[in-house]
Parts: C-alpha cells; structure tokens; sequence
C-alpha cells in the first residue's frame, strides 16, 4: 500500500518535473517568447536546476552546441532516468546485483520516456490548439501554442493541402502521434520493461 502511494507520488512529482523541462526546451527551440507568464512560470520553477546544469555544461559552447539549451533536455532525461529507477527499486528489483545489458534497459526505456512525453506535448498542444480556434482564437495561450506546433504544422502543410479551405494538418498530425504512441513507442517501453 505504501509503495504504491510512494509510485503515485514519484510519477506525479517526477513526471512534471520532466514535463517541465521538456517544455522549457521545446519553447527555446521554437522561439516561444518568455515573456509570457506562462513561460515565466516554466523558468521559474525549473531554474534550480537548469542554471548549476548550465554551468557544468560550458564546455560545450565551445564544440558549437550552445543554440540548443541541452542543459533542460539532459535534465529532462535525469529525472526519466531517476524515475525508472526509483520505480525497480521501490518494486524490490535487484538493481545493484544485475548485469549490463539491464542497465542498457534501464537507460532505454528513460529514453523512450522523454521521446514519449515529448511527443504528448505536441499532441496536447495542437489539440489545444485546434480547439481554441474555435473557441476562442485570441487567448492569452495563443502565441505560445502558434509558436511550438508551427515548425510541425508547417512541415506537414506542405504536403497536405487544404480541402475546401479546412486546413486538415492537425488532425492528421493527432492521428500520426497517437499512432506513432500506440504502436511503436508504448510496445518498446513495455517489452524493455519486459526483461528488467
């Protein structure tokens, strides 16, 4: 009963916080301007991290990486890492006595985890967006969801085109991620999670 309490809470805790940090990334690298308050709140509450991460990471401005905020992607990856083995050892898997290639598992399925989440997050916001503009096309989220899925619905207006004035791109973008979820990435996961 308590480790299952304890699960709840380290994937609510820990998923967030790799939710945040993978929004964090998302918005640098589609430009979404900070300052609105909704990214305002993103940095806030994950520049304890971020910054002493940044910092150990200067020696890649010099290689020519430092466009890309790298920092919050290995700190997104972490927190997947330290969340799937916090969930083994909480379930008593023997983590400190088991061979390499369960390692290679482990650090697997951290990485499906962000790939996963990452695409979550251009799935919901897309969807959000859709519905907003219908709804309500001038909210304060607009631009910060304009700017994130504009890299990805440009890339696919280009080869869908318009039926009858009805940009049919996020709907095929929905699909294809569900689909890209349900059959490829949650198999993968679950038969890595197989062999621990």
């Amino acid at each position: 009963m308590l480790n299952n309490a304890l699960l709840f809470l380290l994937h609510t805790i820990l998923g967030l916080l790799s939710l945040l940090f993978l929004l964090r990334f998302y918005f640098q690298l589609t430009k979404v301007s900070f300052q609105n308050q909704a990214a305002q709140i993103i940095v806030s509450l994950t520049n304890f991290a971020v910054q002493p991460m940044r910092r150990l990471m200067t020696s890649l401005r010099n290689l020519g990486v430092a466009k890309l905020d790298i920092s919050t992607l290995l700190l997104a990856y972490l927190t997947q890492l330290v969340l799937t083995l916090l969930s083994l050892w909480l379930k008593d898997f023997p983590l400190w006595i088991v061979g390499n290639s369960i390692w290679l598992a482990i650090l697997s399925v951290a990485l499906i985890g962000v790939i996963s989440l990452s695409l979550t997050i251009f799935l919901y916001a897309v969807l959000i967006q859709a519905i907003l503009s219908w709804i309500n096309p001038h909210t304060p989220i607009a631009p910060i969801l304009n700017n994130l899925t504009h890299p990805i619905l440009s890339l696919m207006r280009r080869f869908i085109p318009p039926v009858g004035n009805v940009d049919l791109s996020p709907l095929i973008f929905i699909i294809t991620a569900q689909l890209l979820l349900v059959t490829l990435l949650i198999p993968i996961e679950n038969s890595l999670l197989s062999t621990l």
